[in-house]
């Protein structure tokens, strides 16, 4: 296996430290791409003063799924693994990753994060949606066969986040399974922060209904899983409201940005649904755009 690890960063310079510090002990034979940008902390300066990354990739724009496909493109690995630069591989990652490409050829695994009251962790997701079968995979932690990247054309860059939940969509679509490896965990070192904020939910939801309307059309499954999600989330506002930690006009404000979100991204979703229609679903991929990187500098 010639295994790729591409990290998508901005401005997390230690934590980028550590995370490839991680990577040079446990997995010392993987090609490493950083993919930055665009960072103002001094991490260009510090990739370049190390000996340990192959490839750094300087992009324009602040969108995951961009630098996660800026990353791909110069990935010479017939496994590609896509980590965040927050997280630090366990000694066990590579094993683990080893182990669940004969049964998969999409493997994932858990992150650990440290609490002040503890350590907490993800478990394996599988929902099913219509008549289809979707298995969600962490996208900070995540290998595919290159062939599996392939097919999908990478990320959609049209989502600014969500883009691992509509590439596990599309998984489905093209039967490809994925494996659950609990010995390829990842650590973060985590501060619990909540609040709700009316931009993170108008862009959670415009990146929900694209997803389910680019992948499904006008389903009624797709209508179902975005009312439950909006519902839930009034709810909970609801709740936040009458315990005195939200004002009325913020649970207004987050209604009205839910609602122009859920009719925007349902509006693109359609679009992009009629520009790509074969399985891959995916307008905004990699074979859509030539000029993510800025700059590149390689190592290899």
């Amino acid at each position: 296996m010639d295994l790729s690890v591409v990290i998508p960063t901005l401005n997390g310079r230690d934590r980028l430290a550590a995370c490839l510090d991680a990577l040079a002990a446990h997995v010392p034979d993987a090609e490493v791409i950083v993919v930055n940008g665009p960072s103002t902390d001094g991490t260009t300066g510090m990739i370049r003063d190390r000996d340990d990354v192959d490839v750094l990739v300087e992009v324009s724009t602040r969108t995951e799924n961009v630098a996660r496909n800026a990353g791909l493109e110069v990935a010479t690995g017939d496994v590609v693994a896509s980590l965040r630069h927050d997280l630090v591989v366990e000694p066990s990652w590579l094993a683990g990753l080893e182990d669940g490409l004969p049964e998969a050829p999409v493997v994932t695994g858990p992150t650990h994060r440290t609490l002040d009251g503890g350590m907490t962790t993800e478990e394996f997701e599988r929902r099913r949606i219509g008549s289809r079968e979707v298995t969600y995979f962490n996208g900070g932690n995540v290998a595919f066969r290159r062939s599996v990247l392939d097919a999908l054309d990478g990320f959609d860059e049209y989502l600014e986040t969500g883009g691992d939940r509509d590439a596990a969509h599309r998984l489905a679509t093209l039967d490809y399974a994925v494996a659950w490896r609990p010995e390829m965990c990842v650590r973060q070192e985590y501060s619990a922060d909540g609040g709700i904020t009316t931009g993170d939910r108008g862009a959670e939801f415009r990146s929900l209904a694209y997803r389910l309307v680019k992948n499904y059309g006008l389903q009624p499954a797709a209508a179902t899983d975005t009312t439950r999600r909006a519902l839930r989330d009034a709810l909970d506002a609801g709740r936040e409201v009458l315990r005195g930690n939200l004002a009325p006009t913020e649970w207004f404000g987050t209604g009205r940005a839910v609602v122009t979100g859920v009719a925007r991204g349902a509006a693109d979703g359609l679009v992009a649904r009629l520009k790509d229609r074969t399985p891959a679903r995916n307008p905004h991929g990699v074979s859509d755009r030539s000029d993510r990187a800025v700059a590149r500098y390689d190592w290899r």
